[in-house]
This record gives structure tokens, sequence and C-alpha cells, in this order.
């Protein structure tokens, strides 16, 4: 195994993602994440933590809170301190902590893209049920604490702030970004075509200068953040698929076994990568012989967690809550994989 096969198998690969997935995949993607980052308020998705917020509406809300934050493990935190710190329900943020980061739109789209869409799909219904259901287990846990802050507690105040405008035309001009991102990543060029004259109108009508000057500036951001990582993922991940013995990944995560998924869900919950980097190191790894099963179970269980998050976790909500909640990751990610692998062999 010479140096330059190395290099070149992590070029090959960079080479087919580039030409498979970026244009017709991320770059529309990263135009929605720019405008949710512009058009929607954190503020109305917060609101609804508060203590004594109505628990149907908070928990609904928490559980899709990544596709309008798109924020790493670590990234979600500080939104996390803010909200429990000010008297959200221990439940809500619990969800909201999990789900942050898992219900990221690039990585939803970016999987399906990738790894097959019932990979995507598992991804996307698997991390907004299983954000629920930690919270409730956490709320339930420890519901003395939970009732006596209820009590106690004065409804979250919100910094004040305006409504998005053109509230119709926006959730139009949503509908036509998603669109161009399905469309156009099942390369059907004619509705693609016709719903990018569509965009066009509608940005000419509705929307200001200022309104589009920071729709780039947010999409430009997100993408020179990411897609620099993202573009050294797909590298080393094509690396790894030189160097890593296929007879080795088959072992330890191989098949549908208990051991596999668990081994999965322990390696994602302890390890940090970066937004969408863990996708392309997944398809290096799905290659070698790793089941679907444990794929799935490591993106259920890597985007929340991390070495870390956990590590600040145990400060803001102490060591107990950290260990409880880590192992609801764990144990949570490796029946899910386990049952999908199930499904889909």
């Amino acid at each position: 195994m010479s140096f330059l096969g190395i290099l070149q198998s992590g070029w090959d690969t960079l080479l087919e993602y580039l030409s498979a997935h970026v244009l017709t995949c991320l770059v529309p993607a990263f135009f929605i994440a720019g405008a949710i980052a512009v058009f929607v308020s954190q503020a109305s998705v917060i609101k609804y933590f508060g203590a004594k917020a109505n628990k149907f509406l908070a928990y609904g809300v928490a559980s899709v809170s990544g596709a309008i934050l798109a924020v790493c493990s670590c990234t979600i935190l500080p939104l996390f301190a803010g909200i429990h710190k000010k008297g959200s329900g221990l439940g809500p943020a619990m969800t909201f902590l999990y789900s942050g980061p898992a219900i990221n739109l690039l990585a939803i789209v970016y999987t399906a893209r990738l790894l097959g869409y019932d990979l995507g799909l598992a991804r996307a219904i698997g991390a907004i049920s299983f954000s629920i259901i930690i919270g409730l287990i956490m709320a339930f846990i420890w519901r003395k604490e939970e009732r006596e802050k209820k009590n106690n507690a004065s409804e979250l105040v919100l910094p004040p702030g305006e409504k998005p405008k053109h509230e119709g035309i926006t959730i139009l001009y949503f509908a036509v970004l998603v669109g161009i991102l399905v469309f156009g990543a099942a390369k059907n060029w004619l509705v693609t075509g016709i719903l990018l004259v569509i965009l066009f109108l509608i940005l000419y009508r509705w929307f200001k200068k200022e309104e589009l000057k920071n729709w780039m500036y947010q999409t430009w951001d997100l993408g020179k953040k990411i897609f620099p990582l993202l573009i050294v993922g797909v590298f080393l991940a094509g690396v790894m698929k030189k160097i890593v013995p296929q007879e080795a990944v088959e072992h330890l995560v191989g098949g549908n076994g208990m051991r596999a998924n668990f081994i999965a869900a322990l390696f994602g919950a302890v390890m940090y990568f970066s937004t969408l980097m863990e996708v392309p190191v997944l398809k290096a790894l799905m290659d070698l012989g790793m089941g679907k099963g444990p794929a799935l179970t490591l993106l259920l269980a890597d985007p929340a967690l991390s070495l870390p998050s956990i590590i600040v976790l145990t400060k803001l909500i102490g060591i107990k809550k950290t260990g409880v909640y880590v192992g609801l990751v764990v144990v949570m990610s490796t029946i899910i994989g386990m049952s999908f692998g199930a499904l889909v062999s």
C-alpha cells in the first residue's frame, strides 16, 4: 500500500463527491439554511419552552428546532443553557438539546443523498421521535424537581424583536427553495427551472435589497464555515477506505447485532465530527462493510453528543442528569439502529 495510492483514494472520493452532490444538493441546502438564519427568529422557537408553556406545543417545537437552528453538539450548549437557566422545563430543554444538532436540515438532506433515502428518512423520523422520548423520560425522572420549578417559575421572558415580514410570502419562498432542492437532487431540470423562475419573481416583487444581502451573507458565512471542513472530511474518508482493513470494520460493526450497534453508539457518543462530516465518514465505513443498522445508530448518537459537549453539560446540569442523558442516547440509538437494520435486511 503506497502513500501515493492512499492520497489517490482520497482524491478520487473527493472528485466523486464534488461532481455528484455539490451543485444539486449542498448548494440549495446552504441557501435554505441561510434563509432560515435571516427570516426565522430563534426567539420564535425559544418562547415556547417556558415552564408553564403548553407541553404538547413545547415538545413539538423543541423536537424540530434543529431545522431552524442548524447547530452542532457544542454550539447548542449556550442556547440550551440560556433557556434552562431562564426557567424552561427540563423535558422540552433536553428535547431541544438533542434535536438542535440532530435535525440539521443540511445533514438530513446530505444523508439521504449520499447514504440513501431510507437512511435519510430514518434519521429524520428517528431523531424527532428520539428527542421527544428522551425529554419525556428526563422530565419523568426529575418530575418532583420540575413540579417545584413550575410552581415557582415566571414565564420565560424574551427580548423584543420584530416579527418576520412577508409571513405568507415567506412560506411560499421556503416552499420554492425546498422544491428546488428536492427536484434538483432528483435531476428533474424542467420543474427545477420553473421553480427558479418563480423564486426570482418572488424575490423581485416582495423582498428588499437589504434582506437579500443578509440572505447572501448568511449563506456565504455558513458555507465558508462548513464546506472546507466537509472537503477535508470527504478526503479523509477516502483515505480511510484505503487504510482501514475491511475485515476489522465487518468484525466490529458489520451486520446488525447488539454488539455492532452498541459499538457504533459509543463511538458516536464520544467522537466529534464537524457538521456534515459524519456522513462521508459513514459512507466510507459502509463501503468497508458497516451495516445499515449500526450506520443509523451512529447517525443518531453522534450529532447530539461528543466528549467536549459531555464535559460542558456536566457543568450545566450536573453529573447525574448528564449521565442519564448520555445513557439514554446510547441505549436508544442502539435499539433504533437494530430495529432499522432488521427492517431493511
